[in-house]
């Protein structure tokens, strides 16, 4: 294994790519510090301080931002608006057939869709900028119960050219890690966006583990870390199963060559839908939250009988109620992206152009049908899997009261694991290119 890691450094292209890759992601962790322009950054390190372990509203896409977002930094939005830029773009070609037409056209079409997620992610950045602003300024940034007077003096200046240039710094900051991401995956090692995610919370994961410490102490700690280890020994697991299904090609002669006759597989993987049912499921039930926390009564008036409800059993993670919905949002959000991704009829069509065909099962139809039902049936463990991962948190969060973003569950784990994966495949891959020996054996 030390070897192989030294073969890395001693190779000057891979070596060249991964220090570059590191370059991108010291710059983007740098910018998660500075300050965007009016804020008081004295005011919100106090109320951080002030607000440690406590259950947010914005800790989803705080932990997306590696912190930046309750900093109020040029970062502050992270790679948030390019995520859900790109699962709009996704669902959009089941919707628009102009969409789904520039997909199957190829590399030329798949181009001409990065760049409306690009205009799309900019778009969401000045709309999510704007919001953020506007709860900065009105104190409800962090929870009303924490007591800290600075918490409602956020931003130095209130008027309308310092609000213009906030949200112009906020926007380009999201296109500056947009570009960031794209100058990684072309000229570093990994996928770009997938890397900065990865950084993003990581960096959460020594400050969350030390919270707990401080405030449940060293047993508690150490059992997190136990469970830790155990939970993405079984993530990893589970993100490497996959139903394979054999597939056979008939010998067909092209003037006086013979194609075809070869055996492969298709792979269906357990958990095909990745982290992003999760992230729906996270999105929707915050929508609850936010409409309630927009609709507070005045001073001395009594709320709405349904902003109390939803307060009382949608906005705390260890309800019980809540973990329902959560976990049954996950199943259905599962089964949901899974059909949009993996059409078993184009598959079924592909494969009888190609003289392809399922040993025991008619080409065309039945092979659709056939995939379908092997699809539902894997996809079921898959569902139950990220709903029971998501759940780890929230039921950490009510059993030794750690914060919600405990480290080791939930969307954290999910793309820790998987982005892991997928870069060492790609450091391998590149080994086995220069040395016939790679890094994993």
């Amino acid at each position: 294994m030390f070897r192989a890691v030294a073969r890395i450094f001693r190779t000057p292209d891979l070596r060249r790519k991964i220090g570059f890759t590191l370059g991108i992601v010291a710059l983007f962790r740098l910018g998660s510090f500075i300050p965007a322009p009016f804020v008081d950054f004295g005011n919100v390190q106090l109320c951080l301080a002030g607000n440690a372990g406590t259950d947010g509203l914005y800790d989803l896409v705080n932990l997306f931002s590696g912190g930046a977002l309750l900093q109020l930094s040029i970062f502050a939005l992270g790679i948030m608006p390019y995520i859900t830029a790109s699962i709009i773009v996704q669902l959009l070609r089941v919707v628009i057939p102009h969409f789904d037409t520039l997909y199957k056209e190829g590399q030329t079409g798949q181009a001409k869709l990065t760049q409306y997620t690009r205009y799309l992610t900019i778009a969401l950045g000045i709309l999510q900028s704007t919001t953020l602003i506007t709860v900065a300024r009105s104190g409800a940034l962090f929870p009303s119960n924490s007591g800290i007077a600075e918490c409602n003096n956020l931003i130095t200046n209130d008027a309308w050219y310092a609000i213009m240039l906030m949200v112009i710094t906020m926007t380009a900051g999201t296109g500056l890690i947009m570009w960031m991401g794209e100058l990684i995956t072309e000229r570093g090692i990994g996928n770009g966006m997938s890397l900065l995610i990865f950084t993003s919370i990581s960096a959460t994961f020594p400050s969350a583990l030390w919270a707990i410490q401080q405030s449940k102490g060293w047993d508690v700690f150490v059992l997190t870390l136990i469970v830790g280890v155990i939970i993405m020994a079984a993530v990893v697991f589970v993100e490497q199963s996959q139903r394979r299904i054999p597939v056979q090609y008939a010998k067909r002669m092209v003037g006086r060559r013979t194609y075809g006759g070869n055996n492969t597989y298709i792979p269906i993987k357990v958990n095909m839908a990745g982290v992003v049912p999760v992230i729906f499921a996270s999105s929707l039930l915050y929508l609850p939250a936010l409409i309630a926390q927009f609709n507070q009564p005045a001073a001395g008036e009594t709320p709405s009988a349904w902003v109390t409800w939803i307060q009382n059993n949608l906005t705390s993670g260890d309800n019980p109620l809540y973990m329902a919905v959560y976990f049954l949002l996950i199943i259905g959000f599962t089964y949901f992206y899974v059909a949009i991704t993996f059409n078993p009829e184009e598959v079924a069509d592909n494969m009888k152009k190609y003289g392809g065909f399922i040993p025991g099962i008619r080409a065309g139809r039945p092979t659709a049908e056939y995939l379908d039902y092997v699809l539902t049936r894997v996809t079921l463990p898959g569902s139950l899997y990220l709903g029971l991962i998501a759940l780890i948190p929230l039921i950490a969060l009510a059993t030794v009261g750690a914060n919600q973003n405990f480290p080791f569950g939930g969307a954290s784990i999910l793309i820790i694991v998987g982005v892991g994966l997928e870069t060492v495949k790609q450091i391998d891959s590149q080994l086995q290119q220069r040395h016939y020996e790679g890094l994993l054996r």
